[in-house]
């Protein structure tokens, strides 16, 4: 049976390793990223089984199969709840919402193999995948951020953050008076918590506000370059893989 993980947190990724061992399934391919996904897929035979994570650290693993036509049942490992995810949980094997517990991964694995007679008939959709992504049901976003200033907390509206960003190793949010605040989160965690309306992801380092877009001009290899209304210190550019959903966005 060739199995493989698709999960950008490595740790997270040989956990689930392990757990699958424990079944007498055998993992050897661990996969952390969209490239590095596209990159196996274009030269390897597909697999029997893929579990995979929605989320990844460049971007939701949809973007694999918009690319690659692959037919492998997938069985998703997700920190989304199953609000979001039961419009499509029946059109895949099954889902694992994380931390990944024992009974039901071997619950999973049970059902695909009881499955595989008619393995044909699993589909995914993964463009009504995209769709609940981007307006995932009944969700709250974040309206506003705190931040530390000396000993002292401050709320910033959402309204008020042109872009996020990250630099050395912290994330920061700008402001549209042109400051910058460190805050105590990432940029994957961030993509559960902005409004997909209003922010976008362009890049691995950038989320911006569409209200804080001041131009967009060609950039080389079909990239896109935003400028925005007071930030300025690094070169804002949208990912090459990227600007087909930037520009649906902006619509």
């Amino acid at each position: 049976m060739n199995v493989i993980i698709i999960e950008d947190e490595k740790p997270s990724a040989r956990r689930l390793q392990r757990m699958l061992e424990k079944l007498n399934i055998k993992t050897d391919i661990l996969l952390h990223s969209v490239e590095e996904s596209l990159a196996w897929f274009s030269n390897n035979t597909h697999p029997d089984l893929i579990f995979l994570d929605i989320q990844l650290s460049d971007g939701l693993s949809f973007e694999i199969f918009e690319t690659i036509a692959i037919k492998s049942p997938v069985i998703f490992t997700t920190a989304y709840d199953e609000y979001a995810l039961q419009a499509f949980k029946l059109n895949s094997i099954d889902y694992l919402l994380k931390p990944i517990d024992e009974d039901d991964l071997a619950t999973a694995v049970k059902k695909y193999q009881e499955r595989q007679p008619q393995q044909q008939a699993v589909t995914l959709d993964f463009n009504d995948i995209k769709k609940l992504l981007v307006n995932p049901i009944d969700r709250e976003y974040k309206k506003r951020f705190s931040v530390k200033v000396g000993q002292h907390l401050k709320l910033i509206s959402v309204d008020d953050i042109e872009c996020f960003f990250s630099e050395n190793k912290g994330t920061y949010l700008h402001t549209t008076e042109g400051r910058n605040y460190l805050l105590d989160t990432t940029l994957e965690h961030l993509e559960n918590e902005l409004e997909p309306q209003t922010f976008f992801r362009i890049n691995r380092k950038f989320f911006v506000n569409i209200n804080a877009i001041k131009d967009m001009v060609s950039y080389t290899n079909s990239r896109l370059q935003i400028k925005l209304k007071t930030y300025n210190e690094q070169d804002v550019i949208v990912a090459r893989e990227r600007v087909k959903d930037f520009k649906a966005w902006l619509e």
